[in-house]
């Protein structure tokens, strides 16, 4: 077996190991996710993510010398082009710089802290999901309250409009010039 081979797998667990990097870097980015939560990017706000997540990997793959510059620049060109958002709060810089730690990390075949940011997401994951859960459940429970009320209250056919009532309509006063005399709500 030769160095070369030996190194395939290595290489490719670095790969797959910066990949994951790159795109919890990215999940956890607030510009980013509220772009895509809101839609700002379109219907395929979340497809733009993940091809943003893919172009950052190729990029580092083929071209060595990219820095945390180069991917700052890319961050806030795919944000102002692709989600309409101007990003100016420096977020963009500390992804970036976060990008290229976990580069230089996999690089040297530590995937620890990857792996950690990884039981972190997915923990906060499960609790988003519990969360949803309880609030769909709640809301069921509401409809189910608001459906169980509303025979009781209703007995009136909906196909037929109710007869409106005119309100008695006041005479004007008109002087003795024939004038109309202009009387306010409140005395009337």
């Amino acid at each position: 077996m030769n160095a070369q081979s030996a190194n395939a797998p290595a290489a490719t667990n670095a790969a797959s190991y910066l990949d994951l990097g790159i795109t919890i870097a990215l999940n956890n980015w607030p510009a980013l996710t509220l772009a895509v939560q809101s839609n700002w990017g379109g219907p395929t706000s979340e497809d733009k993510r993940a091809w943003l997540g893919g172009a950052i990997s190729e990029i580092l793959g083929d071209r060595p010398e990219t820095d945390a510059e180069d991917i700052e620049d890319i961050l806030i060109q795919v944000m102002n082009d692709e989600f309409d958002v101007v990003v100016d709060d420096d977020s963009a810089a500390n992804v970036a710089v976060d990008i290229m730690e976990m580069k230089q990390q996999t690089e040297r075949g530590e995937f620890t802290n990857i792996q950690a940011l990884w039981e972190t997401w997915q923990s906060k994951s499960l609790q988003r999901s519990a969360a949803a859960n309880m609030f769909k459940q709640v809301e069921a429970q509401d409809e189910e309250q608001e459906t169980d009320g509303e025979d009781d209250d209703v007995d009136m056919d909906m196909d037929e409009a109710p007869e409106l009532v005119r309100a008695p309509r006041e005479e004007p006063e008109v002087d003795e010039d024939g004038f109309t005399k202009v009387v306010g709500k409140k005395r009337r």
